[in-house]
């Protein structure tokens, strides 16, 4: 069994975090049964983005990255404290811990930030929010990260990265293909409906 880690800080944006919550569910009910999604939060009660609250698993403090095959992250705003959280030294070090051991990261949007302030990104290709003006872009590329601008979702060796919320379901797929395989994506995929049959074809 696959165990994934879905961190979530405070203020994160639910629709990201969900969209790892239903492709590795579906799998576990319906593909391969080889993922198992753990939420962790920062806090015992998370408020999203959109201002409902969240009651996650586990707490960061109690966990450890040798329980866990993955990392997913989702990003949030600023205005909702999301790099209050986000920025959190504890979050920091389990960024850089999977790292160190080498297991995948996966990140929508603005949480490729977290990438860059935990200081894996160093001279690593990556992307982030792409929109008003480059504002994040630029600010990762002042983290150290090799920024490629145009390019919506990077993989950087273990690093997974994304431009927006667009490119949610994307990443939640190819991580579900690096930690299973192609073949049984494309079946996940089918099921919920991201494949035709005619498309198949």
């Amino acid at each position: 069994m696959k165990r994934i880690c879905l961190l979530l800080p405070n203020g994160f944006e639910a629709v990201e975090a969900s969209v790892f919550t239903d492709v590795l569910g579906w799998n576990q009910l319906e593909g391969d049964g080889t993922t198992e999604l753990v939420t962790v939060g920062t806090r015992e009660t998370l408020q999203c983005t959109w201002n409902f609250k969240v009651t996650p698993e586990l707490l960061i403090e109690n966990i450890s990255v040798n329980d866990f095959d993955a990392l997913a992250i989702p990003g949030g705003f600023e205005e909702a404290g999301f790099y209050e959280d986000a920025f959190r030294e504890d979050v920091l070090e389990l960024v850089r811990e999977f790292d160190r051991q080498g297991k995948i990261i996966a990140t929508i949007c603005v949480a490729a930030l977290v990438l860059g302030k935990s200081g894996v990104l160093e001279g690593r290709k990556a992307t982030t929010y792409n929109l008003n003006n480059g504002k994040r872009q630029s600010q990762l590329a002042e983290m150290g990260a090799h920024v490629i601008p145009d390019q919506p979702i990077v993989i950087d060796g273990n690093l997974i990265t994304s431009y927006n919320p667009s490119t949610a379901f994307d990443v939640a797929f190819i991580l579900l293909e690096k930690l299973t395989s192609a073949e049984n994506t494309n079946e996940v995929k089918r099921l919920m409906g991201f494949v035709t049959e005619s498309a198949k074809v």
